[in-house]
């Protein structure tokens, strides 16, 4: 496709890849509809592009929302990648602790905003963000791919293989294309109020009511997030609590490890004493046969 046909479709992309899932294929066949008079091959090409899976548009509504969180997402990855090419133990141990608990929290923040659009995701989706959003630290073209916000599948990276972002964006020039900031739609405005010519007589005690009710409302909403706290922070203490037990058993299996390399070494050692005396042994041996045919030989000629 040439350049301006392609910068054109890209365009289109970054409208149609902001809307929500409800509103994409509406929009995708009405823009192409009115396209297909002035340019029909652009027309074919909106047409053609596919619905993003609710994982892909989760990420793609963050990417648009919160971009910030995305470049940090990115800087820590390309972090991450110079340890491991460095092989500093020390500072990938503590990179790759930030990079679970930053996926983590911005997959929480994920949730929020796909949940404040309307759109309630699943713990199977949400397991799908965390994982495009681990590609896209772990993997370059995941990383161009998710900063477009035109993806159309989720990303996983296993740690050997590259990642296929050219197939998880909506076109081929979206690698390399950062996404266009979109702010949340503004808020429905409030209804014309009730106007009255004789004041109510109940209006106190219905706005007390109200009042009560809002009251409550809160009250349950505060519950259930404090519950939801105290149960992310019982969350955190057993995470902890199982790395530090995980790091304990590498730290006794590297010390096991140590111990049996020296044993291999003192045992290197002692098989080399026994085969250079197995040799001199089989050297001894041979020269006492030489000597036993010998005089085995002078008894012979004796008669």
């Amino acid at each position: 496709m040439p350049d301006d046909a392609a910068a054109a479709l890209l365009a289109e992309a970054d409208q149609l890849y902001a809307l929500t899932l409800g509103e994409f294929t509406a929009a995708r066949d009405a823009r192409a509809k009115e396209l297909k008079g002035d340019d029909a091959t652009l027309s074919s090409s909106v047409k053609a592009l596919r619905k993003p899976s609710v994982a892909a548009w989760a990420v793609n509504l963050l990417v648009r929302r919160e971009g910030g969180q995305v470049a940090q997402l990115v800087e820590v990855g390309a972090a991450l990648r110079e340890a491991q090419e460095g092989m500093d133990t020390a500072q990938l141990r503590a990179l790759t602790q930030q990079r679970r608990q930053l996926t983590a929290a911005v997959t929480g923040r994920v949730r929020a905003l796909a949940s404040a659009e309307g759109q309630r995701l699943t713990p199977a989706v949400l397991d799908q963000v965390e994982a495009t959003l681990t590609a896209a630290m772990v993997d370059p073209g995941a990383a161009q791919a998710v900063r477009s916000g035109q993806l159309v599948a989720a990303l996983a990276a296993t740690g050997v293989d590259e990642v296929d972002a050219a197939g998880a964006v909506a076109t081929p020039a979206a690698l390399g294309f950062a996404a266009l900031p979109r702010d949340a739609p503004p808020a429905a405005p409030a209804g014309r109020p009730d106007l009255r010519v004789v004041p109510d007589p109940e209006a106190e005690a219905k706005a007390r009511r109200a009042a009560e009710e809002r009251l409550a409302e809160a009250v349950e909403a505060a519950e259930e997030a404090a519950a939801e706290a105290d149960a992310a922070h019982a969350a955190v203490g057993e995470l902890q609590a199982r790395g530090m037990q995980l790091q304990a058993e590498l730290d006794e299996l590297r010390r096991r490890i140590a111990e049996l390399e020296a044993q291999a070494e003192e045992v290197d050692d002692e098989l080399e004493d026994a085969e250079a005396a197995a040799e001199q042994a089989e050297a001894e041996a041979a020269e006492a046969r030489r000597e036993q045919d010998a005089a085995q030989t002078a008894l012979d000629a004796l008669g």
